[in-house]
């Protein structure tokens, strides 16, 4: 009970930072950042890639919590696509984004990072958005199966890459914030 009383109250705390200019200031250049970002990917072959966009949205959730994060994922969402559209827009990816903040702000937002919470993490992100909704808009835009083997193979091979990535830049993160 304590517990869900303080997870509350930390909502509670990161809504205050969407009246803070310099949290505003800090989630813009986070936004920027994961645009610039998201450009560079490492291809590995047709179907898998390495990417490197989300860790933005971990620091921001870390920095910010899950209110500004989540608003951070529509306009970094929003502002990805108009510089680089890859196919038509669909409402539903920029609903991913906004719940991808509001996870990692959960996770991550004045809380002790670890192995264990950044695996946690990414494990929700991975089920929740990769293995759920993004194959539910797939299939209402082009009719694609909702299982994809290849899918899963790929998210259970770029869980430990990924979690390892965003590890590591949140404890960089964390270092600077508290300078």
């Amino acid at each position: 009970m304590q517990k869900n009383h303080n997870r509350i109250k930390q909502i509670i705390q990161s809504r205050k930072e969407l009246s803070n200019v310099r949290s505003l200031s800090g989630a813009g250049i986070l936004v920027t950042l994961n645009a610039i970002i998201s450009v560079f990917r490492i291809q590995v072959s047709n179907i898998l890639e390495i990417s490197f966009a989300s860790i933005m949205t971990g620091v921001c959730g870390f920095l910010y919590g899950p209110i500004l994060t989540g608003i951070a994922g529509v306009v970094g969402d929003l502002v990805k696509f108009m510089i680089r559209p890859t196919g038509a827009f669909f409402p539903g990816f920029t609903l991913n984004e906004f719940l991808i903040g509001v996870l990692y702000g959960c996770f991550f937002y004045k809380k002790e990072i670890t192995w264990k919470r950044v695996l946690l993490a990414r494990i929700s992100v991975v089920i929740c958005i990769n293995l759920i909704l993004t194959p539910i808009w797939l299939n209402i835009m082009y009719g694609t199966s909702l299982f994809a083997l290849p899918r899963i193979i790929k998210n259970i091979v770029l869980l430990p890459i990924d979690t390892i990535l965003l590890y590591t830049v949140l404890k960089i993160a964390k270092r600077v914030h508290r300078k």
